[in-house]
């Protein structure tokens, strides 16, 4: 057996379990149907398109206190090991997505996922399970600062400040190790990381350890450091039920060498209540065929409402598979600097729509956790 059959072997058997494709959600932290009857709505509305401006952005300064009607649940993080992250382990975690799996196989998934002694799994297009969608291959764009507009998938070649702000998160959920994706933004204490929901906490179950970020990662490389986690927050629906319009987490991390991580690699704005429909910049590092985790990718396009109206989210054309969850979503963003305002993040795609990325949208929630976050 190679060392990517484990993987295939998961793969197939949530196959077996989800079927033909449906119009429900398949979020890259479970496998969920339709939502049940009666479903709670979100505790924040969601602005319709008659909002206007780019949307607002927090400056990098101390805010006043989070209001009573905040739901914002915390969790002081265990301080992960630095020898824990050896490049041996950072190299057989697997996308965060496979979670839903080893939910969905139960005692199965225990013996076929790959152990900690195992060797790094493949992640070459020759891996994919058989009869499993294809999944286009990167297109490198011609020349940096042109043709960055539209793209489903493509390698980031125009440099800028995103190539050091973006990173891969590493973590332990229930035993097994896993890559997401995220994004250092400017806060009051220069330490706020912000991902999905799900590479933070399971929905209602548990919650990450040994959370590590490691900015401007390439190949393997940890030009900036890594940054582990000292405090986690997510929003109130997600923690109890998983409520994937509230899929988005933020981080306050540790100092690496002595420095705060605003210092050391800068960090994007963030901005709350933008107008719906903006262009839109996803970024992130997908680990699944035909992609490899070790290169920092991205999409770019007009972002729509959820057509299939199961969530408040909306949609960017996007090829990149899981490991890219947690990315940044930028508006307002500049190729040839390589800033922008981060609205949103990489959360899920439909079982019949492979093609389309969604990300929660960015409001009144992901201000309180933001606050939250930068006073940690």
């Amino acid at each position: 057996m190679t060392p990517c059959l484990p993987l295939i072997a998961v793969s197939a058997l949530v196959t077996g379990l989800v079927g033909v494709p449906q119009p429900w959600v398949v979020t890259m932290s479970a496998v969920s149907g339709p939502p049940a009857p009666g479903r709670p709505a979100p505790a924040h509305p969601t602005p319709g398109p008659a909002a206007s401006g780019p949307g607002s952005a927090v400056p990098a300064v101390p805010v006043g206190p989070v209001g009573p009607a905040s739901d914002v649940v915390e969790h002081v993080a265990t301080t992960a090991l630095d020898s824990y992250w050896t490049p041996e382990r950072m190299a057989r975690a697997i996308p965060i997505d496979v979670l839903s799996t080893i939910k969905q196989v139960g005692m199965a998934a225990a013996r076929i996922l790959p152990s900690t002694a195992s060797p790094a799994p493949s992640r070459s297009p020759e891996a994919a399970p058989a009869g499993a969608r294809p999944v286009r291959q990167a297109r490198q764009a011609r020349r940096p600062g042109a043709s960055l507009a539209v793209t489903s998938g493509s390698k980031w070649a125009a440099g800028g400040a995103v190539t050091r702000t973006t990173g891969r998160v590493f973590l332990t959920m229930d035993g097994v190790d896993f890559v997401c994706s995220a994004s250092a933004v400017r806060s009051a204490n220069k330490d706020v990381v912000v991902t999905a929901g799900h590479c933070v906490k399971d929905g209602a179950g548990s919650w990450a350890e040994n959370w590590t970020f490691v900015p401007g990662y390439r190949a393997g490389q940890r030009p900036y450091g890594a940054y582990t986690a000292r405090r986690m927050f997510v929003a109130g629906p997600w923690a109890r039920g998983g409520n994937d319009d509230y899929d988005m987490g933020m981080v306050a991390v540790t100092t690496a060498n002595g420095r705060h991580l605003g210092d050391a690699v800068g960090g994007q704005e963030i901005g709350f209540n933008a107008r719906r429909g903006l262009r839109t910049y996803g970024f992130g590092f997908p680990a699944d065929p035909p992609y490899n985790g070790e290169h920092l990718l991205y999409c770019a396009g007009v972002v729509h409402a959820d057509p299939q109206g199961q969530t408040r989210d909306q949609g960017l054309r996007c090829d990149l598979t899981a490991g890219a969850s947690g990315g940044p979503w930028l508006s307002g963003f500049d190729p040839a600097t390589g800033r922008g305002r981060l609205t949103s993040v990489s959360s899920f795609k439909y079982s019949n729509d492979h093609r389309t990325m969604y990300g929660p949208y960015f409001g009144a929630a992901a201000r309180d956790l933001f606050q939250s976050a930068q006073r940690a």
